[in-house]
């Protein structure tokens, strides 16, 4: 039995992990092939960093997810906060479900109302354009924020709540309490938000599809538009580059949680 599950397990992670590793081992090849190593080199690499369209779009993708992440921390911070803080737990279950929402939500469905309410308010505003930038960057603060929430909830939850009302006792302004009591109380789930916020952001496609505006692109809509014609192994090159970052960003999640769980069992 005990074998059966340690096969079992192996054939699963390598079901998972074999094509990334492909991916990795002939971002290095020499040659196009992907049945045939001919030897390593830095080629593609090398003709990524030529690719102004390529990097621009990276540099559009980077530029939305931080924008985001930050802006969805923010919000959903706050919002975590003033949910934990309901006395009715009639309020704070509705609030619980509209918060799942956009989780449960099929992407394409949050892709397509999205885009009809940004055209539908552009067209009334008389706007040119309907969508844009700033259209993206509203879709990606709306689906990330629920992650955000149930990222910080959890670490409100687990805080004493003398501390702020010792905080407040000793002369501190509830603003004052908050940020010197209570957020550094709340900081990992408020780090681990950040950075899921800023993986979904980063990797979105369909939602950023449909609410895109012509002169914004980000990389995976590019990458998208590469596949009808051919897809060059430069883009392998690219998903290395952007597996091992957000392998770095997993790694200072779970180092910040651990972190978390050192400061309980010291106190």
């Amino acid at each position: 039995m005990k074998r059966s599950s340690r096969i079992y397990t192996i054939l699963i992670f390598v079901f998972l992990f074999a094509p990334i590793a492909i991916l990795l081992v002939f971002s290095f090849n020499e040659a196009k092939s992907l049945s045939v190593f001919s030897g390593f080199s830095l080629k593609w690499y090398q003709e990524l960093f030529r690719d102004s369209d390529t990097l621009r779009s990276v540099q559009n993708t980077l530029v939305l997810a931080l924008s985001a992440s930050l802006i969805s921390t923010v919000m959903g911070t706050a919002a975590a906060v003033g949910i934990h803080r309901l006395r009715s737990k009639y309020a704070r279950a509705a609030l619980d479900t509209v918060t799942n929402i956009p989780m449960i939500n099929p992407d394409i469905i949050t892709g397509i109302s999205l885009m009809l309410m940004f055209v539908f308010i552009g067209s009334r505003l008389g706007m040119a354009a309907s969508l844009s930038f700033w259209t993206m960057l509203i879709a990606h603060v709306t689906f990330c924020l629920p992650y955000v929430i149930l990222q910080v909830l959890p670490k409100l939850q687990q805080m004493d709540p003398s501390l702020p009302e010792a905080a407040m006792d000793l002369g501190c302004t509830p603003t004052q309490a908050f940020f010197r009591a209570t957020l550094p109380e709340i900081m990992p789930g408020v780090i681990t938000g950040l950075i899921m916020a800023f993986t979904l952001s980063l990797d979105d496609f369909v939602i950023s599809y449909f609410t895109a505006g012509n002169g914004f692109q980000t990389l995976p809509i590019r990458i998208y538009g590469m596949t009808k014609k051919t897809v060059t192994p430069k883009m392998y090159a690219l998903a290395t580059i952007i597996f091992f970052t957000i392998l770095l960003l997993l790694l200072l999640s779970n180092f910040a949680d651990r972190d978390d769980e050192k400061q309980k069992r010291k106190k």
